[in-house]
């Protein structure tokens, strides 16, 4: 343009600059937006995760917890189980001795409960807005979130009880064991006591006085043929019938001491009154009447002592089994020092001597007797039994008295040795009464003088068939009665046993 000055083109210059930058800036405004300032963290998002994290460890202990309950409950179910065969192994034994059937704790014959159980563990589960996936909040809002809560019960957050308050709630709910549970009873089952050893022991610390009286009576015949014969039928000399009865009773008193639950001791002190008639008869001697002898005996008889130890520890269907030893005195007057008459009744060119004037009260011999007795109870009896080996002594020296303050020297003597058995069952009738019956025998070897049998000495079996009872009067005393009958020649025909056992 002509005319125009410099100093009016220079406006018009800045401001198409101006209008250039201008438009330039808007395009990139619409290019690229301005973000939009991120807002403050909210304290609500910051408290809602430590409830979190609270709510996480409580459900940790919570679960913790129910197994140890669980581990409990089971625990409880095997004593329970426990408990119910123990019970069946006393009720069985108090059963089989007749004994009052005992107190048994009721909570322990019912499965183990828990009392006021809490509730199973609940699953808190809480969603919202986390620090680190927090979305954009849309103006306005003044912090406000969108999330959802979801509590317990619908309860408010925050009200929930402490972890520690829940444990202690836990434990006062644990379930509490009522009463005591009774002791083991490994002692063998009672028994009518027909057999001369028993087949209880004595609880520990206790004491057994047992009286007891036993009658016996025997007869025998005896035929003795004195001479010599021609031929079978001819007999040069004398027959000698005789026919012995002799009765017999013995008084005992009898302590028993239980040193531990599975032994004791036993002595016993007996008193022994014995009689006896000898009817005889000499053929063709010209007399036709019989002659009576009679001699009798008392005094103190052997005194005895056993020891008795349980070997092991029985239970129903399973057996008992005592191991004892018994030692026998000769404190009783034996045969050899008893005079022996060979003026009122005596056989000349026989054996030299008579019958003796005084019977004797001991055996003469001290033994020593080991044995073992077994209990097996089989609901509802009892079975039991024992073996035993009788081992006497020898004797050197030994002489016997004749009449007239005479002396007959016999050297070393040694009585048989006795090999016993016997075999018996038990039944309780009631809380108070049971049976029992038996078969005892018992085998004795011969005599030996200096080291060689006796002349005419035989083996002899001695076999009883026996019956017995007991009644309980109280826990403190009952009542044992026995009946023997000998099945073999030359075992007593008949023998009675009473015992009054008393605990103390």
């Amino acid at each position: 343009m002509k005319g125009t000055s410099l100093i009016e083109v220079a406006p018009l210059a800045l401001a198409v600059s101006l209008g250039v930058h201008a438009g330039q800036a808007r395009a990139q405004e619409s290019v690229m937006p301005v973000p939009p300032p991120v807002p403050a963290q909210p304290y609500e998002i910051t408290a809602d995760a430590r409830l979190d994290t609270l709510q996480r460890q409580l459900n940790e202990q919570t679960q913790r917890l129910q197994a140890m309950r669980d581990a409990m409950q089971a625990q409880e179910q095997q004593i329970f189980n426990l408990q119910n065969a123990l019970n069946e192994e006393i009720l069985a034994n108090a059963r089989a001795r007749g004994a009052p059937a005992p107190v048994i704790v009721p909570a322990l014959n019912q499965a183990p409960t828990f009392r006021d159980s809490p509730p199973p563990a609940q699953t808190y589960i809480v969603t919202g807005p986390t620090p680190q996936a927090s979305p954009q909040l849309p103006s306005g809002t003044d912090g406000a979130h969108t999330g959802t809560q979801v509590a317990q019960s619908g309860s408010a957050q925050g009200t929930s009880p402490p972890a520690n308050q829940q444990a202690q709630q836990a434990e006062t709910q644990a379930p509490q064991r009522v009463g005591r549970a009774p002791e083991s009873d490994s002692r063998p089952p009672e028994v009518a006591q027909i057999f001369d050893q028993p087949g209880v022991l004595t609880p520990k610390g206790k004491m057994v006085l047992e009286p007891s009286l036993q009658y016996g009576y025997s007869a025998n015949d005896r035929v003795a043929l004195v001479g010599y014969t021609i031929i079978p039928a001819i007999l040069i000399g004398l027959i000698d019938v005789r026919q012995v009865k002799t009765t017999t009773a013995v008084a005992t008193l009898t302590g028993r001491y239980g040193l531990s639950r599975r032994m004791e001791v036993e002595a016993k002190l007996p008193y022994v009154y014995i009689h006896s008639d000898t009817v005889s008869r000499e053929i063709f001697t010209g007399s036709a009447q019989d002659r009576v002898f009679n001699a009798r005996g008392s005094g103190m008889g052997d005194v005895e002592l056993t020891g008795r130890y349980q070997l092991n520890r029985g239970a129903a269907d399973k057996p008992f089994y005592i191991a004892w030893l018994r030692y026998k005195s000769r404190t009783g007057r034996d045969l050899f020092e008893v005079v022996t008459d060979c003026v009122t009744r005596c056989v000349a060119n026989t054996t030299g001597t008579g019958l003796p004037l005084d019977l004797p009260t001991g055996s003469g011999f001290n033994s020593l007797q080991p044995g073992v007795t077994w209990l097996y109870p089989s609901d509802p009896v009892v079975f039991f039994g024992s073996l035993s080996y009788l081992h006497n002594f020898k004797r050197s020296d030994v002489s016997r008295r004749v009449l007239g303050g005479q002396t007959e020297f016999l050297g070393d003597i040694k009585a048989g040795d006795i090999l016993g058995f016997n075999l018996g069952m038990g039944l309780a009738l009631n809380e108070k009464a049971a049976i029992s019956i038996g078969y005892d025998q018992s085998i004795v070897d011969k005599t030996e003088q200096d080291g060689e049998e006796v002349a005419g000495a035989v083996r002899t079996t001695l076999g009883t068939l026996l019956l017995g009872g007991t009644y309980r009067f109280s826990d403190r005393m009952s009542l044992n009665v026995a009946l023997g009958v000998g099945v073999t020649r030359d075992t007593p025909d008949v023998t009675f046993t009473a015992r009054l056992p008393i605990n103390f």
